[in-house]
């Protein structure tokens, strides 16, 4: 499902995204285009790329040929869904200690779907981070790696 998303293929163009996309929360998927999990989570974002085009837009990133954000968004685990709103990024309280993205795949369509509406009107109030929709069952459960200390 992969190829039915726009894909960002280097540093430029993912500076240009979040730079360019105004009034509309930016989804930037951090992952693989043939890692099974990647492609479940593809499906997902695919079939709600529609439904939420007047508050999102969709981006696939492989973690490869963007080293740099890679690293600076720690991602270790792939999937890992990144949100931005006007250039500034979004954080999202998921009930983990880690608010800087969400790690691994939704369970559901709707599980998507509620946490844009939430980071989209939260954003418009003027929040940097909003409390997470999704059902605590739902959200993947995985350990922060610290490296170096």
């Amino acid at each position: 499902m992969s190829f039915l998303l726009p894909k960002l293929t280097c540093k430029r163009e993912v500076d240009q995204a979040i730079k360019g996309v105004a009034e509309k929360v930016l989804v930037l998927r951090f992952g693989r285009d043939n890692d099974a999990v990647c492609l479940q989570l593809d499906d997902i974002l695919a079939k709600t790329a529609h439904d939420l085009s007047r508050m999102a837009v969709i981006y696939l990133v492989d973690v490869n040929n963007v080293p740099v954000y890679t690293q600076y968004f720690d991602i270790s685990y792939i999937p890992s869904t990144v949100f931005f709103f006007n250039g500034q990024h979004m954080k999202v309280d998921y009930g983990s200690p880690d608010h800087t993205k969400f790690v691994g795949s939704f369970k559901t369509k709707q599980d998507f779907i509620d946490l844009i509406e939430v980071i989209y009107r939260g954003a418009m109030r003027g929040k940097l981070i909003v409390r997470s929709p999704i059902d605590p069952n739902n959200i993947p459960k995985y350990d922060l790696l610290y490296q170096g200390i």
